[in-house]
Formats: C-alpha cells, sequence, structure tokens
C-alpha cells in the first residue's frame, strides 16, 4: 500500500483505521444506542440518559457523528430554538453490529477480566 495516493494520509485510505478511530472514544456508541431507542431526541434529554457526560464532550460528540452522516440534527424555527437529533440511514445500519459487540463483550467480559487480574498481578510480582 503506498503511503499517500491523491493527497490522501494512510488513514484517510484505510477504512478500518477510518471509521474505527472516530468510534474510538468513550461515548459515540453509547449515543448511536440511545438515539435508536427514539424517534427524535432533544439535547437535554440525551445529558439526561447520560449523566456522566459533559455538555461539552456530548456536543462535540453529536457534531462529529452528524459530520459522519450517522446522525442527523434538525433545528426548528421556535423561540427558543428546538433542535433535535435522529439517526440516519447509515446510523441506523451500525446499531446490529453494536449489539452484535455488546453480546460478544457479555459473553467474554468475566474472562478477559481474569486475564487483566492474572496480568497485573503478573506485572507486580515481576
Amino acid at each position: 500500500m503506498q503511503k499517500k495516493a491523491e493527497g490522501n494520509s494512510l488513514i484517510e485510505m484505510c477504512p478500518i483505521r477510518n471509521i474505527v478511530a472516530r468510534f474510538g472514544n468513550k461515548w459515540s456508541l453509547l449515543v448511536v444506542v440511545l438515539l435508536s431507542e427514539r424517534e427524535a431526541t432533544r439535547f437535554n434529554e440525551l445529558c439526561r440518559s447520560i449523566p456522566d457526560i459533559s455538555s461539552r464532550v456530548l456536543s462535540s460528540t453529536l457534531k462529529m457523528l452528524e459530520a459522519d452522516g450517522l446522525v442527523s440534527r434538525t433545528v426548528y424555527p421556535e423561540v427558543p430554538p428546538r433542535v433535535e437529533y435522529r439517526l440516519t440511514e447509515i446510523g441506523r445500519s451500525l446499531v446490529p453490529l453494536i449489539g452484535r459487540l455488546t453480546e460478544w463483550a457479555q459473553t467474554n467480559m468475566k474472562s478477559i477480566v481474569e486475564h487483566r487480574r492474572a496480568y497485573e498481578a503478573e506485572q507486580i510480582s515481576g
């Protein structure tokens, strides 16, 4: 694989790295799942659904998901303005994959935690 092709960086050319890098943060998949549970959701509803996320982080997560075409944002001309978020078709297509990943995590979590503990104990005893 060439390092640069037509001015694109390696990460732009590699679909796996490009997409996984966007979901590598702590909140994106959770926001997608929450949006999948409702037709349309307002910002404050999302904030209440994820009490440990800051408004700033939620806002940047939604902007990133919107930039990737997974979320649409609709502003209604009201006073005060009403803004709703919903998954796009491509965003909805991601939900079953998140479900499968969640199932895998639930099936394997106990084993993974045991391996982590054994690894940490080995590192400490050196």
